[in-house]
């Protein structure tokens, strides 16, 4: 008989300190909470609208919310983030369905930790 292992997946995220100091910097420590806070927000919404758009099979609209997501998360400094979103966008566009459910399924976990990882990061100081 076949011995079946669950496998653990831990996915660790980079975050570009010096770009979060950078925005902190520039904006003071407050405005830079704020400013955060809300990119943030929108990173979670954007996660939401890419599977919802999987969900519904439109390719076209994940690859858009997956760009956009790309975008933010280059700009706030998650590196890891940014790279799984413009994958996954390059994936649909290629059809690739095999690949697709594996880079959904990490952008939901590299998402979730990066949102994690840069909220404790700023509200640290």
């Amino acid at each position: 008989m076949a011995q079946i292992s669950a496998l653990a997946i831990s996915e660790s995220v980079r975050v570009d300190s010096r770009r979060v100091a950078e925005i902190v910097a520039e904006l003071g420590e407050t405005a830079a909470q704020h400013v955060i806070s809300l990119a943030l927000e929108q990173l979670a919404s954007a996660l939401g609208q890419v599977d919802a758009a999987l969900d519904r099979g439109d390719g076209a609209q994940a690859v858009a919310h997956a760009e956009r997501m790309s975008r933010l998360s280059w700009q706030i400094g998650l590196l890891s983030l940014a790279g799984v979103a413009m994958d996954l966008g390059s994936t649909v566009e290629r059809g690739d369905h095999a690949a697709l459910a594996a880079i959904r399924a990490r952008l939901m976990r590299v998402g979730n930790r990066s949102l994690t990882a840069i909220w404790d990061r700023t509200a640290l100081g």
